[in-house]
């Protein structure tokens, strides 16, 4: 992690590993495959971002081989023979410290994924701690829309096309917000 408490991308990687196998077990050639599509999907094509990561789950005692490759079959996928990997308590313990870390406020891909891994695993964290990473994410809004409205406002005079552009990001931020809003009301 960074010193603010945010994730590194290989953690963001890790994350996404270890909540997509506490949700199934699946392969390692499934889950490289699921990972590399959600990864690149949001931040565009990145080889680095998935081997590597992957390969350490298990040396690290996050996820193990569940044994007997033949029940986690993909139709005729040969690479479907492989083991079933699942995650382990350690794992659960690891995507928990995770999935709490903090978010960055400023917008970028690595954040965006974040947040994303933030919704799609969100429901493995208990009530409380759901709760508190939606106010999370709703303060982060709150920040970036004060900060994009005093950079409108203090270009506002200015020619050019910066205002317009604002005034496009001000309508995203303030609809990311009251949708952080709605999701943290109705886990209260």
């Amino acid at each position: 992690m960074y010193r603010d408490n945010t994730l590194i991308p290989s953690e963001a990687v890790r994350l996404l590993a270890l909540g997509m196998l506490a949700g199934k077990p699946m392969s390692y050639a499934q889950l490289a495959r699921e990972v590399r599509h959600f990864t690149g999907r949001i931040m565009g094509p990145s080889l680095d971002m998935v081997g590597a990561p992957l390969e350490v789950l298990k040396v690290e005692g996050l996820v193990e081989n569940l044994g007997g490759g033949a029940d986690v079959r993909d139709g005729d996928d040969p690479e479907s023979d492989q083991q079933a990997l699942a995650v382990t308590a350690e794992g659960r313990a690891e995507l928990r410290r995770l999935l709490a870390a903090n978010v960055r406020p400023q917008v970028s891909e690595l954040n965006k994924m974040i947040v994303a891994l933030k919704m799609r695993f969100l429901h493995l964290m208990d009530a409380a701690d759901q709760r508190i990473q939606a106010e999370l994410l709703h303060d982060i809004c709150e920040r970036e829309l004060a900060r994009l409205c005093d950079l409108r406002a203090y270009h506002s005079e200015e020619p050019g096309h910066l205002c317009g552009w604002l005034d496009s990001e001000i309508v995203q931020t303030r609809a990311r917000l009251e949708w952080f809003a709605g999701l943290r009301d109705s886990l209260a």
